[in-house]
């Protein structure tokens, strides 16, 4: 060795050197102290100074790696090696690591991808950290990049670099939080758990074994981690793990050993010792996912084996402790027999059979625990099968086996049985009270006795100290804090007499564990004796103490309990695990009743009768007290709820608010519009009557209705027919004007020709002139009436709103027309009249004065007639006027049930056209019905 460490140290020539370290590592198995001692720093410059050459690179490694390793092949161990090899090998770690920069160099050499330098470099790693683990992990944690070096082995594609590099990371990552983060956090679980799906699941090799090691080290005691594995959605990864055959025959050792880890890493992510919050959010995650279906699937399975059995147990008891969705679940699942039974009470029996092995029976109490947990319901149901209303004889209960196992001849089986028994009354004190209706036929003949009763004569009979040790955690759980259960046991006379001759005699060490629960029992009833059994009031109970045992010694032997070396590992963790039957003597949850009242017990011993009066007198107070604040909070409560309905209807109201104010602005915007519009038409009804023909004919609005169209068309066509009637009576009217004209000449050919006639007759002419001038006059006045008439007419149809409605229109010559007979006959009675007196003069006048009496008939008449259109046309106006207002208002009407139709559109995403748009679009279909109009 020492030659070639002088050839490696000396020779110039790189295959001497090789050939030199080739031979060394060939020494170094057999010679591990001497290769070590000569070798070691030779080696090292090696590796600092031949890095171009993988091979002799190798050889060092390896040798390094057989002279600090302690994997020795068995042919060449001897019994004295062992500790001698654990020294070697860690003494030459220790001269390795003390240059940092060694474990630098080999960091840098397991990046490298050639093979021959990679898998010599992580197994060399992996000794240095198996002989000094916190050095190791210390210098590579400060290292750049160190921990993100060595990830890059899960990703090399040769086996067995990535097997070895878990290995290597299983070595980095034990009891260091912070590597075990940078390790979670460089996506460890991600490809962990897809080697775990490349390999076959739990049907996979050690390489599945591998993986499930270094990531319970990952996840162990590490909250970060087991959050960041919870929120990334691997919980959900885990549910194939489970999913066994029906057929489980032949489980090889490999898979029990998988699927035993796979169960520990589940306990692992819902161990009660981690937070609260995080326990809890797994429970959920591992329901939603059908990971605890796909256990109690497990559960209920035939051909599991005992140890998975009993894990799985263990792991489903844990999965449901405390979430009540999950013992819900479980409370539902029914084992696949005929008929099908509750898988509790399967599990039960299991546990109260004797011939089931130790380690199951734990793990179904275990179980039995953790449904209870702070699930009063479950605590309900199982009491609720005891009592007498509720008991089915065709069908074995959890209440039955319960009772069945308490008093059975198994002293494991009464023991398992009461504590069972006193996690269902945990924290409960309605089912204390009702587990005392409880009656028990102990034989033929006899009357039934309580529960209570026959678990005090059970303590009586001096049975086996493990059953009495369980019947006293029993009643010590079920007296305390429940005055009535300390009535009932206070009133039977046998039990006081019976605790306290327990308590006073001076007996072995294994009996002292009994004298300490029968001075715990005792002092329960004490502190929770509410006097009213006059014999058994407190003050006499401390009397008959001091008498019988005396305080010190009662004391003393209260402590017997939390001295004792089993109560501290029980206090230890929730799950029951004891290494043999005999050692099974506390449960968790009664050692907190234990931390509990021992103190207060104590106080309660040394306490005078007056001090018990005022604490009875606070204690009145307190719960007076107690009662006003829960009468308070309850009125709290019911005031939040009403303040919360209060604020929702506020809420509401206030969304009605804004929108009705939204409604009514948009109103109120539509009646300015209308206003606006209804102004404008008031002073187009101002202008003159050809704008008014120009632009009457049409007229169009938004919201008038289809069949308000075609009523206004109706009542538009009977003005027509109106129009025409009246252009009839113009018509004829014109043809009396006609022939009041030819009268005319004629009465104008008689007066020259009564200028001949003679003088004789110029008195009767002259009479006939006066009653002539008479009646010129009454012609002028029907004459100005008739003006009047006219001009009123004029107005009126003015005043007719054209724009709204089409109206008759009478033209100014229609009217002209009309006024001209009356004018012709004024006309005719202006003319001179000659004055002859001859007798065919005044014959003639005779003739004429009768003929224009006929014309001033038949102009009254026609005075009258007009007079009769008058009246009707301003009857016809102020109806149209009245129609007008009226549909002024349903327009108004139309146009605020458009807005809501419109407002409604839009919050249904239909598209609605602006207003700008359609008047626009309305305008235009006015300008073209006005051209028409025009035509026409």
């Amino acid at each position: 060795i020492q030659k070639l460490c002088d050839r490696v140290a000396s020779s110039t020539l790189l295959d001497d050197r090789r050939d030199a370290v080739r031979a060394l590592k060939s020494l170094s198995k057999k010679y591990r102290l001497e290769g070590g001692i000569q070798a070691m720093e030779h080696l090292i410059r090696v590796l600092q100074t031949d890095r171009s050459d993988s091979e002799i690179i190798g050889y060092a490694l390896d040798t390094l790696y057989n002279v600090i390793s302690n994997d020795l092949e068995e042919e060449e161990q001897e019994e004295n090696v062992p500790k001698q090899v654990d020294d070697l090998g860690s003494q030459f770690t220790e001269i390795f690591i003390k240059q940092h920069e060694n474990v630098t160099l080999l960091l840098t050499l397991v990046e490298e991808f050639d093979f021959h330098v990679r898998w010599p470099g992580v197994k060399l790693l992996t000794s240095l950290l198996k002989q000094q683990g916190p050095q190791v992990q210390q210098i590579i944690l400060v290292s750049p990049m160190g921990v993100s070096r060595l990830m890059d082995l899960l990703a090399d594609s040769r086996e067995v670099i990535r097997n070895d590099g878990v290995l290597l990371l299983q070595q980095l990552t034990k009891s260091n939080a912070a590597i075990q983060k940078i390790v979670a956090f460089e996506n460890a679980f991600e490809r962990l758990l897809d080697i775990i799906t490349e390999e076959g699941n739990s049907d996979g090799g050690i390489v599945v074994e591998d993986c499930l090691l270094l990531l319970q080290n990952l996840l162990k005691n590490n909250n970060s981690n087991q959050n960041f594995f919870k929120e990334g959605s691997y919980i959900q990864r885990m549910k194939p793990w489970f999913e066994v055959g029906d057929d489980n025959c032949g489980w090889s050792a490999q898979k029990v050993t998988n699927l035993h880890l796979m169960l520990q890493l589940v306990r692992v992510l819902v161990s009660p010792t981690n937070p609260p919050g995080a326990t809890s959010s797994c429970q959920k995650a591992m329901f939603h996912c059908g990971l605890l279906q796909q256990l109690c699937t497990i559960l209920m399975a035939t051909g599991v084996p005992a140890d998975i059995l009993t894990e799985t147990i263990n792991t489903v008891s844990e999965v449901i402790r405390g979430c009540q969705m999950n013992q819900d679940y479980f409370a539902s699942v029914n084992a696949p027999s005929n008929p099908p039974r509750p898988a509790i009470v399967v599990l039960l029996m299991s546990m109260v059979n004797e011939r089931q092995p130790f380690v199951l029976r734990c793990a179904v109490l275990y179980c039995f625990q953790c449904f209870l947990y702070k699930n009063q319901k479950g605590q309900g149901e199982i009491v609720s099968t005891l009592l007498p209303s509720t008991i089915d004889g065709n069908s074995v209960s959890a209440g039955q086996l319960l009772c069945g196992g308490l008093f059975s001849t198994d002293s494991l089986s009464n023991w398992c049985a009461a504590v069972a028994l006193a996690h269902a009354l945990q924290e409960n004190a309605t089912l204390k009270e009702q587990l005392l209706r409880v009656q028990l036929a102990t034989s033929i003949g006899n009357p039934p006795v309580s529960l209570l009763q026959q678990c005090t004569n059970i303590l009586s009979q001096g049975s086996k100290v493990q059953t009495r040790v369980g019947l006293l955690m029993l009643l010590c759980t079920w007296l305390s804090n429940c005055s009535i259960a300390v009535t009932h046991f206070l009133h039977n006379p046998a039990n006081v007499p019976f605790l306290t001759g327990q308590i006073a005699e001076n007996l072995g060490e294994e009996e002292q564990l009994v004298q300490g629960l029968c001075a715990l029992l005792l002092g329960i009833s004490i502190y929770y004796n509410d006097n009213s059994l006059e014999n058994y009031r407190k003050e006499k109970l401390k009397q008959l103490i001091e008498k019988r045992i005396g305080r010190e010694n009662f004391i003393e032997k209260l402590g017997f309990i939390s001295k004792h070396e089993l109560y501290s590992r029980a206090a230890q963790k929730p799950q029951p695990s004891f290494s043999s039957p005999d050692h099974m003597m506390f449960d968790h949850e009664f050692t907190k009743l234990v931390k509990e009242l021992e103190g207060v017990i104590s106080k309660a011993i040394y306490k005078s009768s007056e001090e018990d009066k005022k604490e009875e007198e606070v204690k009145k107070t307190l719960e007076q007290h107690d009662n006003i604040v829960t009468h308070y909070k309850k009125v709290i409560r019911e005031q939040d709820q009403e303040l919360e309905e209060l604020k929702q209807r506020i809420t509401t109201l206030t969304l009605q608010n804004e929108q009705l104010q939204a409604t009514v602005t948009q109103q109120v915007s539509q009646i300015q519009q209308h206003k606006d519009q209804y102004n404008l038409l008031k002073v187009q009804l101002g202008k003159d009557t050809q704008h008014h023909n120009s632009h009457s004919d049409t007229f169009q609005m938004n919201g008038i209705q289809t069949e308000e169209v075609s009523k206004l068309k109706e009542e538009l066509e009977e003005w027509r027919n109106k129009h025409e009637l009246l252009q009839g009576q113009l018509r004829e009217k014109d043809s009396v004007i006609e022939k009041l004209k030819s009268s005319q000449l004629e009465m104008g050919t008689t007066e020259q020709a009564s200028q001949t006639s003679k003088s004789g007759g110029l008195e009767l002419s002259n009479d006939l002139q006066k009653e002539l001038e008479v009646l010129r006059s009454q012609v002028q006045l029907q004459a100005a009436e008739i003006s009047k008439l006219q001009m009123e007419n004029q107005k009126l149809q003015i005043m007719v709103p054209v724009n709204k409605f089409r109206i008759f229109s009478l033209g100014t010559k229609s009217w002209r027309l009309g006024v001209l007979p009356t004018l012709s006959v004024a006309s005719v009675l202006k003319q001179p009249v000659l004055r002859t007196g001859s007798s065919s003069e005044v014959k003639a006048l005779s003739e004429e004065k009768e003929s224009l009496k006929q014309h001033l008939d038949s102009a009254s008449s026609t005075v009258a007639i007009l007079q009769d259109e008058k009246s009707k046309l301003q009857q016809e106006v102020a109806e149209s006027k009245k129609e007008q207002d009226d549909l002024l208002v349903l327009l108004a009407d139309q146009d605020q049930k458009l807005s809501a139709l419109k407002v409604k559109l839009k919050d249904l995403g239909v598209p609605v056209e602006d207003e700008d748009d359609i008047e626009s679009g309305d305008q235009g279909d006015e300008d073209e019905d006005g051209d028409e109009e025009d035509q026409d």
